[in-house]
């Protein structure tokens, strides 16, 4: 059987810039076990995987090494192939999720402006080995929610961290977030995840969750402009909405093909 595949990069307006995410429409859902080899096999942060329903699209993710409860970069670069090559004709689309409730996408623009839980980190001691493991410079405060959050001072500090990957595999949370002031922007940040096959995230849609109302609080604003300042950078245009969370971002498609099983 052949499935279609395609490939976008979100959170970026030009090719090879954002984080690339590789998008499955289903007409019904393929073995897990099959799913978790195309995500092995695509070798990126987050394969999307959707079929259609009565309210819109079922979506599911997978990394290379297992399916994850919520990412941002794969919906938005689903929501991109849906409008853009499916030939759909609404104005928002729609996600049902397993863990993440229904999320839902509306096209604005030139951008996709994304609806998804508010998800606070909760003030923690920094864990034993963690600053160690992110590089020599000491963080300000930790915070943890699904993901540890660690907070630094400057923009300086999170461009200047070189983390042992090794370190951070061991760790009893899906990945790492380091944030600070931006320079340019309201905040900056870095994912790091190679427990879950990803060393570093290029852009993390689902860190923001956390990110946002972390900001809105700490700058007195619910409007932010942020970076994620990975090698390929990504530019997100975010809202605090109490309980809720809004992120704007273009996105590109890359390819599109077929997958041969």
């Amino acid at each position: 059987m052949t499935i279609p595949v395609y490939q976008a990069d979100a959170f970026t307006n030009r090719l090879f810039g954002g984080n690339p995410a590789a998008i499955c429409p289903l007409n019904q859902w393929l073995p897990e076990e099959t799913m978790q080899k195309i995500a092995a096999e695509n070798n990126l942060a987050e394969t999307a995987f959707f079929v259609k329903n009565d309210h819109g699209f079922t979506l599911r993710w997978f990394t290379p090494a297992y399916e994850i409860d919520l990412c941002g970069h794969a919906t938005l670069a689903s929501a991109h192939i849906i409008f853009t090559e499916l030939g759909y004709k609404g104005e928002s689309i729609n996600f049902e999720t397993v863990k993440a409730g229904t999320l839902t996408i509306k096209k604005d623009g030139d951008k996709y402006t994304m609806d998804f839980p508010s998800r606070p980190p909760i003030p923690i001691e920094l864990p034993n080995g963690l600053a160690e493991a992110l590089g020599e410079k000491a963080p300000v405060a930790a915070y943890r929610s699904r993901d540890y959050f660690v907070v630094y001072e400057s923009e300086d500090d999170i461009l200047d961290l070189s983390p042992d990957f090794f370190a951070l595999s061991k760790l009893d949370t899906v990945g790492v977030i380091v944030t600070a002031p931006g320079k340019k922007v309201d905040f900056v940040s870095r994912f790091f995840a190679p427990g879950a096959g990803i060393p570093e995230d290029p852009v993390t849609g689902s860190a923001h969750c956390n990110l946002i109302p972390y900001w809105a609080h700490k700058l007195g604003k619910d409007k932010l402009h942020a970076y994620q300042l990975s090698a390929r950078k990504g530019e997100l245009w975010c809202e605090n909405k109490g309980d809720r969370v809004l992120m704007s971002g273009n996105a590109v498609t890359y390819l599109k093909g077929e997958i041969f099983i």
